[in-house]
């Protein structure tokens, strides 16, 4: 197959090879031949008839284009390089965080069942997996995310304990009533979402303390999201941000709307599958933190969001 290669002197070049097919109305089945073949090497449509790969999956197009011309089309594939603000095009035309999104919550959904799984379901959602992976060629925060999913799940479906760097401990809320919980002042996100979750689901009558230094933490406080706290980030197969570790620490991870509320917390603390209403979310919460004149206002306030988003997806599951 002849190779056209395009060369640019730039800085921060990335290679990629692009097939141009044109092929005769008739017969259909040809056409739709080469759209499966696309499709399954997870190609970029940048236009009819244009298919983009990163370089590293050469020799993938080249089945293809004789294909094509086997079938009376035309075919060419061509080497190009990309720099600059082309280049980051090209590489988001990849990302795969919505098909992760989707198996995220399939995952979750199983999980949240009875706590156990079935080894038949846990292997299909992993041939999910496994299919998205094969044709992520840039992985990022989202796949990390969907294999500590996974994990778990295989986890449930052996009946093996939990193990590894981010196994968490499961707590008794009633070993943790009329605490003072300590965190960073200003909070964001996950500290908000954090707070909300103690004060809803946890500890009703808690007393919050934002700190100008995590290093001011009261020994008798309950510290949460900062470096040592007692509740903060974990990493292990996938991280989880304090929402998430404070959800699993005192079982509430399986509620679906506290999970949905994880992931949206999630998505914009550390990044990971994309969530459509995230950056509604992120807005809001930024408005309310520009307004509020302190921080007891401002956790009032956010209080009411994710009081409005549990409220909403509970109405969504039943």
């Amino acid at each position: 197959m002849k190779l056209l290669r395009i060369i640019y002197y730039m800085n921060e070049e990335t290679h990629w090879l692009l097939l141009i097919a044109s092929l005769p109305t008739r017969p259909a089945a040809a056409r739709m031949r080469l759209w499966r073949g696309t499709k399954s090497l997870g190609c970029a449509a940048l236009r009819d008839g244009a298919w983009l790969l990163p370089a590293s999956q050469a020799g993938a197009l080249d089945r293809l284009a004789s294909e094509v011309t086997a079938a009376g089309g035309s075919a060419e594939v061509l080497r190009v390089v990309a720099e600059g603000d082309q280049a980051a095009r090209f590489a988001a035309l990849f990302d795969r965080g919505a098909g992760y999104g989707q198996l995220l919550q399939a995952i979750r959904k199983v999980a949240a069942k009875s706590g156990r799984a079935d080894p038949r379901t846990a292997q299909a959602l992993r041939r999910e997996y496994t299919a998205i992976a094969a044709i992520d060629f840039f992985p990022g925060p989202a796949r990390r995310q969907a294999e500590a999913a996974l994990a778990e799940l295989d986890a449930l479906a052996s009946g093996e304990p939990r193990t590894g760097a981010g196994q968490i401990r499961r707590l008794a809320t009633a070993d943790f009533q009329g605490r003072v919980w300590a965190t960073r002042k200003h909070p964001w996100v996950d500290r908000m979402a954090s707070a909300w979750l103690i004060r809803r689901c946890i500890d009703g009558e808690a007393k919050f303390l934002w700190l100008d230094s995590p290093k001011k933490c009261p020994k008798s406080a309950l510290g949460f999201d900062f470096d040592g706290a007692a509740f903060t980030h974990v990493t292990g197969a996938g991280e989880r941000v304090t929402f998430e570790v404070l959800a699993a620490s005192f079982g509430l991870d399986a509620d679906p709307a506290i999970a949905r509320i994880g992931a949206i917390v999630h998505c914009l603390d550390v990044g990971g599958a994309p969530v459509p209403e995230a950056a509604g979310v992120e807005a809001v919460l930024a408005g309310l933190r520009a307004a509020a004149p302190n921080d007891d206002k401002l956790l009032d306030e956010a209080c009411r969001v994710f009081d409005g988003l549990r409220e909403h997806y509970l109405r969504e599951q039943s």
